[in-house]
């Protein structure tokens, strides 16, 4: 894609991914000064853990679904183009990337700190200090599956050639967007069956407001 913004500016390849830290640091503010302690004066009570991680997951899952149509325009070009019998850089612009980049943002603004609210919680006294890296072990147990999905993908279709053009990694970001579905579903099973050890934790989050 092209990285250019003006005539005089390239966005470094490594540097996209600053969008989505970008737009974390953003909503984490707007939620704790402003979301959140609307949620609460309007219906008196606080978002507990389990529903912040909840809309994380949704997120989460638009995300891909953003990224698999993001990628199907993306290929619209390259082809319209006949770039897809090389690797040419797509005559688009990276900035196309920005929206689904915000909302991974947004739903990490959700999703970890609602973890480390529950974490600190619901763990026992003794294993509180764990909540933060109970979160990195996770996402770490996360890029073994992936990398094991792509490996299986690659095994098994050719959604992911050496030509990013002449893949469909479309359809790699639908199927992740059916799992993260059937996650979702999972998830809502689980919270609806979770008794909270700390009710009155649960009612009242840990939100600035309530500080």
């Amino acid at each position: 894609m092209d990285r250019h913004v003006g005539p005089h500016f390239q966005i470094p390849a490594g540097s996209i991914l600053v969008f989505s830290m970008i737009s974390t640091a953003l909503f984490l503010t707007l939620f704790d000064k402003f979301l959140f302690p609307l949620w609460k004066k309007l219906t008196a009570k606080s978002l507990t853990p389990l529903q912040r991680i909840g809309v994380g997951h949704v997120l989460s899952a638009l995300v891909m679904g953003v990224s698999a149509l993001v990628e199907s325009k993306r290929l619209k070009v390259a082809k319209s183009n006949n770039l897809d019998q090389g690797s040419n850089i797509v005559p688009m612009s990276v900035l196309w990337l920005v929206p689904q980049l915000a909302l991974v943002g947004i739903s990490e603004a959700f999703h970890f700190p609602g973890q480390v609210a529950f974490y600190y919680q619901e763990f026992l006294t003794t294993l509180k200090n764990m909540a933060t890296a109970m979160i990195s072990v996770i996402v770490g147990v996360a890029f073994y599956l992936t990398t094991a999905l792509i490996g299986v993908v690659r095994r098994t279709t050719n959604w992911l050639p050496g030509n990013i053009n002449k893949g469909r990694l479309d359809n790699v970001y639908w199927v992740l967007v059916v799992g993260g579905v059937l996650n979702f579903g999972y998830y809502v099973t689980c919270a609806w069956l979770y008794k909270y050890q700390n009710l009155e934790g649960a009612e009242h989050s840990d939100s600035p407001s309530d500080e």
